[in-house]
């Protein structure tokens, strides 16, 4: 399976919310739809799930345009849409019969998801009497209801502690496993990273930036080095008195400093030259922007 956007284009009134959106995700991936609020990813979500229609583009599976009437969707909202004074099971029953499953169909799944999730003890007991965390996890058992072909996740690490959050990222990477399409929104960067080989970064409507997270790292200049050692006193003296004519610049903190080459092929002079010293390093790395720091960048000029 592969799920393609092909120019999307959404207003609402005078204000175009999407501008020629574009992206696709194969079955087995996860990609990461990132943006800051406002930018237009729950839009683009809406439209994927055929709640409303783009104003132009389209949007579709194997090639073809989408037929939501066979293909199965979970999606898990960043706001929740469950039900504080009914009883789970009922809830599970519910959402399950507007998902075209049968009642027996339904009750396996519950039960063998509340398994999963270690939340079978709650399965006749009211939702509000749950923790935060506990109502995120059944919010989670819907979304994977029908056991979708496409799964839209949006902030699922919300209220999560990290016991439950590693066995959500169990959940999802089953589902990657599985084949599934797997379309993850978060500002969470380091989940994005974990499940995500590429990204595309909404801004102001329009995809800013996309690919591999790897290839969009490696694009970056590679004129800094990390070097990491319990000597890093003596590892930038050495830098600053022996390396400045290969070296621009040098930063240290704590047990890190960080240099600027004057070129990226002075690279292993450098290394030979520390070598030499017999000085005890740790690490000593190229230095690639974090997630966080690409999203800024792409996005620090939205309002």
């Amino acid at each position: 399976m592969q799920l393609e956007v092909r120019d999307i284009n959404k207003s609402f009134g005078e204000k175009q919310v999407l501008k020629d959106v574009a992206f696709s995700v194969p079955g087995g991936q996860a990609l990461g739809l990132l943006g800051r609020n406002g930018a237009g990813k729950t839009t683009m979500i809406r439209i994927i799930m055929g709640v409303f229609d783009a104003d132009g583009g389209s949007v579709l599976l194997d090639g073809k345009p989408i037929d939501r009437s066979r293909v199965k969707i979970g999606y898990l909202p960043e706001e929740r849409g469950l039900y504080p004074k009914k009883i789970i099971s009922r809830q599970l029953a519910y959402f399950g019969a507007l998902k075209g499953m049968t009642s027996s169909e339904t009750k396996e799944a519950t039960e063998k998801l509340l398994g999963r999730l270690e939340m079978s003890e709650y399965l006749n007991k009211k939702l509000e009497v749950l923790s935060k965390g506990n109502q995120q996890k059944i919010q989670l058992a819907v979304a994977l209801l029908n056991d979708p072909d496409i799964l839209i996740l949006d902030e699922p690490f919300s209220g999560l502690d990290p016991v439950n959050a590693m066995l959500l990222k169990d959940i999802v990477m089953e589902m990657i496993e599985k084949g599934k399409i797997v379309l993850f929104s978060s500002h969470q960067m380091n989940y994005v990273e974990e499940f995500c080989r590429d990204i595309a970064i909404l801004n102001s409507g329009g995809i800013v930036c996309s690919g591999a997270i790897r290839d969009i790292k490696r694009s970056y200049n590679r004129l800094k080095i990390v070097l990491s050692s319990v000597e890093a006193d003596k590892v930038e003296q050495y830098i600053r008195s022996g390396a400045m004519d290969i070296v621009t610049a040098a930063e240290r903190a704590h047990d890190t400093v960080t240099v600027t080459l004057v070129s990226a092929d002075n690279k292993m002079e450098l290394l030979r030259r520390l070598s030499a010293q017999n000085l005890n390093l740790d690490r000593f790395d190229v230095y690639e922007p974090s997630l966080n720091d690409i999203f800024v960048e792409y996005t620090e000029d939205s309002i």
